[in-house]
C-alpha cells in the first residue's frame, strides 16, 4: 500500500507534468493573441509608469527551466527508488541520499544566483550549476562582453573556489 506522502508526491508530480505538457503544446497564437488596441493601451500605460520596471521571462528560459526540472525530477525519483529498495546495500542508499541532498542544494544555489542577477543587473536569467561549471543564459537586448564579464565576476564572488562560468545572451 502506498503511504500518504508518496501518494501526494505522485499526485503533485502528475499535476506539474500535465501542466507542463499543456503549456508546451499550447499554440503560440493563444499566448500572443492580444489585439492591436490592447497592445497600444499597454504601451500607453507603460509610458505613464516610467518608474516601474517590468521584467517578463522569455519562452526559452521557461523551456530551459522545465527541461532541467524534468530531468532532475526523474533523477530524484530514481534516487528515491534506490533509497527505498530493500535489495540495495546501505552504501548505495547512503550514496543516493547524499546525491539527493546535493541536487536540492544545487537547486537552491541556482535560485539564489538567478535572484542575484535579477537584483543586480535587472536581467532574467537561467542558471545551471554542474559541479565546478556554471552556465548562465541571460535575456538582454545588448550582447555586451563587459556585461558578461561583470555577471561572471558577480557569480564568482559567491564562491571561494574557482568556477568555470559561461554566459550566453538571448533576445
Amino acid at each position: 500500500m502506498i503511504n500518504k506522502q508518496n501518494l501526494w508526491f505522485l499526485t503533485l508530480f502528475s499535476l506539474i507534468l500535465v501542466l507542463s505538457v499543456y503549456y508546451i503544446t499550447m499554440p503560440n497564437d493563444l499566448l500572443t493573441s492580444k489585439t492591436k488596441t490592447e497592445i497600444a493601451e499597454a504601451q500607453e500605460e507603460t509610458k505613464q509608469n516610467d518608474s516601474e520596471v517590468t521584467i517578463q521571462e522569455s519562452d526559452n528560459l521557461t523551456a530551459l527551466r522545465v527541461s532541467l526540472e524534468e530531468t532532475r525530477d526523474e533523477e530524484k525519483e530514481n534516487l528515491k527508488k534506490t533509497m527505498t529498495n530493500e535489495n540495495a546495500s546501505t552504501e548505495e542508499k547512503n550514496n543516493a541520499y547524499e546525491q539527493l541532498k546535493y541536487l536540492e542544494a544545487v537547486e537552491g544555489e541556482e535560485e539564489k544566483l538567478e535572484k542575484l542577477i535579477l537584483d543586480t543587473y535587472k536581467l532574467n536569467s537561467f542558471i545551471q550549476v554542474d559541479n565546478a561549471q556554471i552556465k548562465v543564459v541571460a535575456v538582454s537586448k545588448k550582447h555586451d562582453t563587459t556585461l558578461a564579464n561583470n555577471i561572471m565576476r558577480t557569480i564568482q564572488n559567491e564562491y571561494k573556489d574557482k568556477k568555470t562560468i559561461t554566459v550566453k545572451f538571448e533576445k
